[in-house]
């Protein structure tokens, strides 16, 4: 009989994305395993982008999900998580196997508990887990093949805000969900809009509902005739796969969205201010470049900034700009 695995995903989608290379390697070292994938509702549409995976279950909050995970009679939890809820939520269903890092004071609640490594890129953390637990192969950096059907999708979604199908479309990601700290100024992503406009590049805002405001802003500081199509808070994650697969370039703060498009092979430039490049640096097929203002007080790590956000004010929109255009 063929094992049956429940692979807990990681709560936001930067690092859902990042965990990919991993979840290949469970399913090319156990071909014939049943593999479900249980995440939250925000990330949950991302697995229906990914091959290999059997079933996903979208988590209710606490332990509500339990019976429901119960009934099909999982072997193995795999938590990418590290939140002791996520075990405790694994113990609830029944799961008699349950394997993660060793971390918020949840060991006893693992069958199998591994020691955290520190100061790795997020895609080998999430790797040197399910190596510690015997599983191998699988590639290095995520990737996401997106189908005719999704890029036909982000064709649709982009014609019926305005694009005539031919001008070429740089994404921009105002937005980060992680605190203000992370956001490069709207009015430089509206300098930067109207840098491209003058290129003869339209350029896509992009990114969840929370970050309708900061794209408000952006469009308010915009001086061009060139308006951005604005497609924030109008995408589930497949819809904005598709969109970016028409994008040359997404320009982005360290965000979710920059992992997604590095793992469909666009090219990538991104404003590192408050967080660790070299743990959230985009991996994929495509090209990528980093911009940052080494400041003494980077990376602070901190939602909001207490000083002055040099870190990202600093990162000139003509850097920017360049960086893009050598991408190009």
């Amino acid at each position: 009989m063929s094992r049956r695995l429940l692979l807990f995903s990681p709560n936001w989608l930067g690092d859902a994305v990042m965990a990919l290379p991993a979840l290949e390697s469970i399913r090319v070292t156990w071909p014939d395993a049943t593999i479900d994938v249980a995440a939250r509702p925000a990330v949950a549409p991302l697995f229906s982008l990914v091959s290999g995976i059997d079933r996903i279950v979208t988590l209710e909050r606490g332990l509500a999900s339990a019976p429901t995970l119960r009934e099909s009679g999982y072997d193995v939890a795999l938590l990418f998580t590290n939140s002791f809820q996520t075990a405790r939520l694994a113990y609830a269903a029944g799961v008699a196997e349950r394997w993660g890092y060793r971390a918020d004071f949840r060991s006893w609640l693992l069958t199998r508990g591994v020691p955290r490594p520190s100061r790795l890129h997020q895609v080998d953390y999430y790797r040197t887990l399910v190596s510690s637990l015997g599983f191998s192969g699988g590639p290095t950096d995520p990737r996401i093949d997106l189908d005719a059907a999704r890029r036909a999708d982000g064709a649709r979604l982009l014609a019926d805000a305005g694009w005539d199908g031919a001008t070429p479309l740089v994404a921009l990601a105002p937005g980060a969900a992680f605190g203000s700290a992370k956001r490069w100024p709207a009015p430089s992503f509206a300098d930067l809009s109207d840098h491209l406009a003058g290129d003869g590049i339209r350029a896509v805002l992009i990114g969840s509902p929370g970050d309708r405001e900061a794209g408000g802003e952006v469009k308010a500081a915009i001086r061009s005739r060139v308006a951005p199509i604005d497609l924030i808070g109008r995408t589930d994650i497949p819809q904005l796969a598709g969109v970016l697969s028409h994008c040359r370039t997404l320009i982005t703060n360290d965000s979710g969205a920059m992992h997604l498009a590095a793992a469909i092979g666009v090219n990538v430039v991104v404003m590192f201010g408050p967080t660790r490049e070299h743990e959230t640096y985009p991996r994929g097929a495509g090209r990528h470049a980093f911009l940052k203002n080494p400041v003494w007080c980077r990376p602070c790590m901190l939602r909001e900034c207490p000083l002055t956000h040099r870190c990202m004010t600093g990162i000139a929109v003509d850097a920017v700009h360049h960086a893009a255009t050598a991408l190009s």
